[in-house]
């Protein structure tokens, strides 16, 4: 059997992981093992806050329907309990962009839906 060397199977992954720690501080960024410890870790940040970042924006928009709800007298629980009375499907960012922008057109949409 012939003898294989590794030497650029090596290198071609320890550039890889090298290149992913790009912008990352002190040996983070040129030490191959830590920029691969650095690098996991932040593979896994990274998931973990593309789930957050959902549950923040979800978050978000009941705040600023709730706030305009109560500018009009009523309040967000009442609002969504009408549209599932009524069976509306209450897609929130919409309406959240409804109630910041065009607080008129939401006026109009809140007195239809709770009458």
């Amino acid at each position: 059997m012939t003898r294989v060397k590794r030497g650029v199977t090596a290198h071609r992954r320890h550039k890889k992981i090298l290149a992913l720690a790009k912008g990352f501080r002190g040996a983070r960024h040129r030490l191959y093992r830590r920029a691969k410890a650095a690098t996991m870790k932040a593979g896994q940040n990274a998931y973990m806050h593309r789930k957050r970042k959902k549950r923040d924006f979800r978050k978000l928009w009941i705040t600023r329907i709730n706030a305009a709800c109560r500018a009009n007298g009523t309040k967000y629980s009442a609002l969504i309990d009408a549209c599932f009375k009524q069976d509306i499907q209450v897609n929130r960012k919409m309406l959240a962009e409804i109630a910041a922008r065009e607080p008129e057109t939401f006026k109009v949409i809140l007195a239809e839906i709770i009458k």
